[in-house]
Order: structure tokens, then C-alpha cells, then sequence
């Protein structure tokens, strides 16, 4: 029965219902019920474990963050922050506005020239275009990056030379381009270690996009009026040749206007008939006055066959005549021809004058539709420097790293209670 006296039972090892079982057991044979050993707790241990963490906090938060204040007061350098906004405009008048109000809003902005911009402006294209104005290696190395000298600013300065690609990270960190939502504005922030070099990098930039919407609208342009001047040009070719072959026709035909020539003719011809009809009548009369005068007759009758023969040729230059056309070109023919390409000239004017008309229009509409760069903000000249921003910098350092030692030691506090 002694020995059940010393038996240790803790709940860590038994269950409650097995261990009340055992004690009522007990109590009804008489026996002492056994001592409940409680763990021991070490109090002495936790002043270790609060020195330790105490101990990590100084390593992982408070050493870094007086190394960073340190740096942040000491040696970064002071950065100067230039801003500008522009937006991509168009000559697009609104003329509901212009009768509504009297005043036109003569701009229109466009998101994809928006996303075209900002993506310009980070690409290594542009860096390279500022870069080789403004050296940026030199201008972005401010008071220098070596660690050893104790004016310099290792961390914020460019430590150069470097390629294309490190040079546009550091471009990254400091030039940023902000989209307005709607409005197709961007907002453009350049730092730089004096107030002038930021306002000149931004100047830069401002000039090199002003530039890109130029070459776009410009080939916009082209595309646009290229259809209509080419249809102009084909006409224009169409109406000289037109003209070609009608002067080709007068010079061979020694005819400047047939409908003259044939009025002339026809009048010949009226007179012809007319001489024609006297003489008959004359060689009529002779033949019943005078039956024995046969000289005058025989007169008549040669004059009638002269007169008679000339109205034939006349009616064979017209193309009418009995016995078909001599050595020329019947007029008939001529003027067909003449009608035919005078057709084709009066066509090729008015095709001409249409395809003038469509070009001025599509030049109109190009310089309606014509896009530029519109700044609502000048580049400013900074006077105060804004970067770094320390004590902002200092408590987000703070913040990180006691974020990242409170898992820590959440992590390690776990690993000891599962031992």
C-alpha cells in the first residue's frame, strides 16, 4: 500500500477520467490517495529567455536602425525633386460647344498616347537619348558611392560607369511617371542632387516625348492624306495624258476645234447647194428661151457638173458621200475622234478637280486630328530639397524589422514548446 502512496500521477501523463477512477479506488481500500506532483516551473530560466529576446531586438532593430538614422542624417546627400504634367492633345473642335457656349474645347486626349508616353518614358530608348545629353552617369553620381570617403552617399548616388540596363534601374528610381485615371494626364517627378540638374532631366524628357507624338502624328498624317494623293496624282496623270492626245489630234489633223471646221463646211456645203439650184434653174430657163443656143447650154450644163462635182467631194470629206471617202479622213471620222477624246478630257478634269477636292479635305482633317504634346505644368525649379525623406525612411526600416524579428521570434518560441 506504501508504494501507492509515492506514485506521481500529473495530468501530462494521465487522462482526468482514469486519474479520478484511481483516486476513488483507493479511498475505498483504505489507502492514502497519492500526491498530484505539479511541474516544476524554473523561474530562473525566463530571465534568460527575456535576455535573449531583448538581446535579438537590439541586434535586429535597434543596431540597424540607429546605423540607418546614422546614414540618413550624415551622409545622404539631399535630392531635389522637379515636377511636370502634360497631356497628348488634338486640333478637334467641338462644334455643339462652339454653339452652346461659344467657347471650343480644341483638345481631346487619346489613353493610348497616354500608355505610349509612359511607356516611353521607361524605356531604355529614352534613357539612352537623355544620357547621351545630359551625361546622366555623371549627373545621377552626385557626391559619389565610395563607401570610404565620408562625404560620399554610397546608397543613393549611381555608382558608375555601368551599362544601359543598370543605368535605366537607376532611372527607375528616380524618375516616375504617374497616369491620372480618365484624364489622360501624366504626372512626371525627377530627382537629382541640385535643383537644376532635375529641372534639366525633366526639361529633357518633356523635349523627347514632345518629339515621339510629333514622328507619331506625322506618320498619322501620312497615312491618312496618303490615299487621297495618290488618287490625286492618278488623275492629275490621267488629265495630261487626256491632253496629250487631244493636241496629237489637232497637230495631225492641222483642226483645233472640228465643230468650227464642220459649221464651215456645212456652210460651204449650203452655198454649194444653193449655186447648185441657181444654175439649174438658169440651165432650165436657157433650155426653154433659147432651145438653139447651144453654147449657153453647153455652159449651163458645165457649170451645173462643176457645182454638182464639188458638193460630191465636199459630202465625201463629210463622210457622206456616194462613193466613200478620198484621200483624207472623213469628217465624220474626225469628229468621232474629236468627240471621244474631248469626252475623255472633260472626264479627266472633273476626276481631277474631285480627286483636288478629297485631298484638301483629308489635309484638313489631318490638321484637325493633328496630335501634340500639351504641358498644363512647366518643369519647376526645386528650392528645397524633399528626398531623402528620413524620418518617413527611418520608420518604415523600423517597421520591417520589427515585423520581420516579431516571426522570428514567434518561430522560435514554437520550436521550444513542441521540445
Amino acid at each position: 500500500m506504501s508504494a501507492l502512496s509515492d506514485i506521481s500521477l500529473t495530468p501530462r501523463h494521465e487522462g482526468r477520467a482514469a486519474l479520478f477512477a484511481r483516486l476513488r479506488e483507493s479511498e475505498s481500500e483504505g489507502v492514502p490517495a497519492p500526491r498530484i506532483m505539479r511541474p516544476k516551473t524554473s523561474t530562473p530560466r525566463r530571465f534568460p529567455r527575456m535576455a535573449a529576446l531583448g538581446l535579438s531586438a537590439a541586434l535586429m532593430i535597434a543596431l540597424p536602425v540607429l546605423l540607418a538614422s546614422s546614414y540618413l542624417w550624415n551622409r545622404a546627400a539631399p535630392r531635389f525633386l522637379s515636377e511636370t504634367g502634360f497631356s497628348v492633345r488634338t486640333e478637334e473642335a467641338n462644334s455643339a460647344v462652339e454653339l452652346l457656349g461659344g467657347m471650343a474645347d480644341l483638345s481631346t486626349s487619346s489613353s493610348s498616347d497616354t500608355d505610349i508616353l509612359h511607356d516611353f518614358i521607361t524605356s531604355p530608348d529614352l534613357v539612352a537619348r537623355v544620357d547621351k545629353a545630359l551625361d546622366l552617369r555623371r549627373l545621377w553620381a552626385g557626391p559619389g558611392a565610395d563607401w570610404s570617403d565620408p562625404d560620399s552617399d554610397p546608397i543613393f548616388a549611381f555608382a558608375g560607369p555601368g551599362d544601359i540596363e543598370t543605368l535605366r534601374r537607376y532611372w527607375n528610381r528616380r524618375v516616375r511617371v504617374d497616369r491620372l485615371a480618365g484624364t489622360g494626364l501624366l504626372s512626371l517627378t525627377v530627382e537629382a542632387f541640385s535643383p537644376a540638374e532635375a529641372q534639366a532631366v525633366a526639361n529633357a524628357i518633356v523635349a523627347e516625348s514632345s518629339d515621339l507624338i510629333n514622328r507619331l502624328s506625322a506618320l498619322a498624317r501620312e497615312d491618312r492624306i496618303g490615299q487621297a494623293r495618290a488618287e490625286r496624282d492618278r488623275a492629275k496623270a490621267q488629265l495630261v495624258a487626256a491632253r496629250v492626245a487631244l493636241t496629237r489630234f489637232r497637230n495631225e489633223t492641222q483642226i483645233v476645234d472640228p465643230v468650227t471646221a464642220l459649221a464651215v463646211r456645212m456652210g460651204v456645203m449650203t452655198s454649194l447647194q444653193e449655186q447648185l439650184a441657181e444654175a439649174l434653174i438658169e440651165l432650165d430657163l436657157l433650155r426653154q428661151s433659147a432651145p438653139d443656143a447651144r453654147f449657153r447650154i453647153e455652159a449651163a450644163q458645165g457649170r451645173v457638173a462643176v457645182i454638182a462635182a464639188r458638193i460630191s467631194e465636199e459630202q465625201a470629206r463629210l463622210g457622206a458621200g456616194a462613193n466613200g471617202p478620198g484621200t483624207d479622213p472623213a469628217f465624220a471620222d474626225l469628229m468621232g475622234m474629236f468627240e471621244t477624246l474631248a469626252t475623255d478630257l472633260r472626264f479627266a478634269e472633273e476626276n481631277y478637280t474631285l480627286a483636288r477636292a478629297n485631298l484638301e479635305a483629308a489635309l484638313a482633317e489631318a490638321d484637325r486630328r493633328d496630335r501634340y504634346l500639351a504641358l498644363h505644368i512647366a518643369p519647376t525649379l526645386p528650392e528645397a530639397a524633399l528626398r531623402p525623406a528620413r524620418w518617413e525612411t527611418l520608420a518604415l526600416i523600423a517597421s520591417w524589422l520589427g515585423l520581420i524579428w516579431s516571426l522570428l521570434a514567434m518561430v522560435v518560441a514554437a520550436l521550444r514548446d513542441r521540445r
